[in-house]
């Protein structure tokens, strides 16, 4: 999506860029980790495949995508590839039976070492606030893979609600509605800047 190409969201432990060409063989590289691609349900792609899943990322209007900078890291380092932790994303998409327009809501925290430091925690904060005041957007949804406890409590830990679990996908949906009491709650959870980038 074209909206975020020129934001950087600045937090506490982590900064959010654009997921541009010069992550992808990085993420790449995080990607042909079995264990992580089952974690995130993600098939295995070619680097040419990686480039052109980046391209339409940029491109697609119903796709927002962040990458995950460790900020101490990127503070010290000033370069993006090295503080490179993960990557935060969101699908959108209309409900046909409620026409209520939904955010899928997706977060990676790949660098094994960086888990555990509350990065996830404040990338998918910052995400979701990014998301509510520029999309028009009425609700959002996760789906979790129902071994992966400890995302199903972050979420759960934001207010999300379980609506349906499907044995066959082996995957629980959470789901927030975007509320006046819910917007409170976020805006005294997590502050964000945003710069240019």
């Amino acid at each position: 999506m074209r909206l975020n190409e020129k934001t950087r969201i600045v937090g506490q432990r982590v900064i959010l860029v654009p997921y541009e060409a010069k992550h992808v063989p990085k993420y790449h590289q995080w990607m042909s980790n079995e264990a992580l691609r089952q974690l995130t349900a993600s098939e295995e792609l070619s680097l040419p495949e990686e480039y052109a899943m980046q391209h339409s990322w940029r491109e697609d209007d119903d796709k927002l995508t962040f990458i995950v900078l460790s900020a101490d890291l990127y503070r010290q380092s000033k370069d993006e590839i090295a503080a490179m932790v993960g990557d935060t994303n969101l699908f959108l998409h209309q409900d046909e039976d409620s026409g209520q327009k939904i955010a899928e809501a997706e977060i990676m925290i790949a660098e094994q070492d960086s888990r555990g430091k509350g990065y996830g925690r404040e990338a998918m904060l910052l995400m979701l606030k990014y998301a509510r005041d520029h999309l028009d957007i009425d609700k959002f949804e996760v789906k979790i893979d129902m071994d992966n406890v400890i995302s199903q409590r972050m979420f759960q830990s934001f207010k999300f609600v379980e609506t349906r679990r499907v044995e066959v996908f082996h995957e629980v949906t959470l789901e927030r509605s975007i509320t006046p009491d819910w917007n409170k709650w976020l805006d005294e959870e997590v502050k964000l800047k945003i710069e240019s980038y």
